[in-house]
């Protein structure tokens, strides 16, 4: 069910949502967050229904702030979605138009669920510093997508000088599997330490700089990247782990396979699928904690990265 409440104010959809409780029972029942999501006019139905896929694990209330800024009178069109519209949530989309776009903080204050954590997800162009934004501050986590803006490598730079904990992006989320199966292939014998690593990947991948300054301030060695401006795969390529006595090597073969090379050993075709929006926004809903390691990445790790 859709309710759309044009020319409105968050008063009033506040009010609908009372109402809405009242006459179809405790909509808000088993609620474990509110995630607020930052988004532009037009641009809003791919994160909802990402986030409505991610609900069937977290059930939690979904605010959508689109706005434009641009617009020459101030305006507040609200949707209210429930039942089948909404998943395992429900879902406020407010679309603020002119100057109702500027106070974003107030427009949503009385929209969250009490009592109940909140995560703002920034799923395209963010701010530089998230947690000093009015939507940052209510916020537990802070979650953004370098990969989805204009200038990626540009955005995680910018990520990394602002970073407090608290803040997460999706380039880093989306590094999980690649992590899992390096820890899997180093915790076998022989137990020899690595003297260096080549990571090579899309140019516009930031998890690939990411992925190659965890290794660098894991492994405590020199890393190099090499951006593969010929192959035509977007992500991470390949991660070789050099060692006396042979190289290990992770290579991505398939849109959803990776190919594992260890020196006196069959090789592996190993399940690595990319990871969309869904897969990452639900692996970042599971905890509310800081996540040290992205910090300490972001804060100690680039330094020892280097381009090949």
């Amino acid at each position: 069910m859709i309710i759309d409440l044009p020319d409105t104010t968050a008063s009033q959809v506040s009010k609908t949502l009372v109402r809405i409780r009242d006459e179809a029972g405790a909509v808000a029942l088993g609620r474990v967050l509110t995630l607020i999501i930052t988004s532009v006019i037009g641009d809003e139905e791919d994160v909802i229904a990402a986030a409505n896929e991610a609900s069937r694990e977290h059930p939690m209330r979904i605010i959508v702030v689109s706005t434009d800024e641009a617009a020459p009178a101030p305006r507040l069109d609200a949707e209210i979605r429930v039942g089948g519209d909404a998943g395992a949530s429900e879902v406020i989309v407010l679309r603020a138009h002119g100057a109702t776009a500027t106070d974003l903080r107030g427009l949503v204050t009385g929209l969250l669920l009490p009592d109940a954590p909140v995560v703002s997800w920034w799923p395209g162009e963010c701010p530089d510093a998230v947690w000093a934004t009015p939507l940052g501050r209510l916020a537990q986590r802070r979650i953004t997508d370098s990969a989805a803006t204009t200038d990626p490598h540009g955005t995680l730079t910018r990520i990394a000088a602002a970073y407090r904990p608290g803040d997460t992006d999706f380039a880093w989320t989306r590094l999980t599997l690649w992590r899992a199966q390096l820890a899997a292939a180093l915790d076998q014998p022989p137990y020899e330490p690595i003297t260096r690593v080549s990571v090579s990947g899309a140019p516009d991948s930031p998890s690939t700089a990411l992925l190659a300054a965890w290794l660098g301030l894991r492994l405590q060695v020199d890393v190099e990247i090499d951006v593969a401006e010929s192959n035509p795969s977007t992500g991470i390529h390949r991660v070789v782990l050099h060692r006396d006595s042979g190289d290990i090597s992770l290579e991505r073969t398939q849109p959803a396979v990776v190919t594992l090379t260890q020196p006196g050993q069959p090789t592996h075709e190993l399940s690595l699928p990319r990871r969309g929006l869904r897969e990452c926004l639900a692996e970042e809903l599971r905890r509310l904690d800081p996540d040290d390691e992205f910090g300490a990445v972001l804060e100690n790790g680039f330094g020892g990265v280097t381009a090949a």
